[in-house]
């Protein structure tokens, strides 16, 4: 379940003391509040498909996979999207979960 991209894994190895520190600034604000972790999650995708980020999208599906998350809620997270974003923009970040929803290999 988890496929770290290549250029991930470059910079960290390239530039791991900046690695570690956002890595550290990411637990830091996951667990600076009260929200679980499928509530995170979701965030995590409705923010990324809100930003227009493919990469962001992926790799916060899988993470909430990995929450415990259903596809449907997951699903529920972009097409909540919608009004604000626009039905183009929504449906790309749709298809790009599906990406990985529909992956086997997952």
């Amino acid at each position: 379940m988890s496929k770290i991209p290549k250029r991930y894994r470059y910079f960290m190895e390239k530039f791991p003391d900046v690695g570690s520190a956002y890595e550290n600034l990411g637990n830091a604000v996951h667990h600076s509040g009260p929200l679980d972790d499928k509530t995170r999650a979701l965030i995590k995708v409705a923010i990324s498909t809100a930003a227009h980020l493919e990469g962001a999208v992926h790799s916060h599906t899988r993470k909430a996979m990995k929450a415990g998350c259903l596809p449907e809620e997951i699903r529920h997270a972009v097409i909540m999207s919608l009004p604000t974003i626009g039905f183009p923009s929504m449906m790309a970040a749709l298809s790009w979960v599906d990406d990985i929803l529909d992956d086997k290999d997952v």
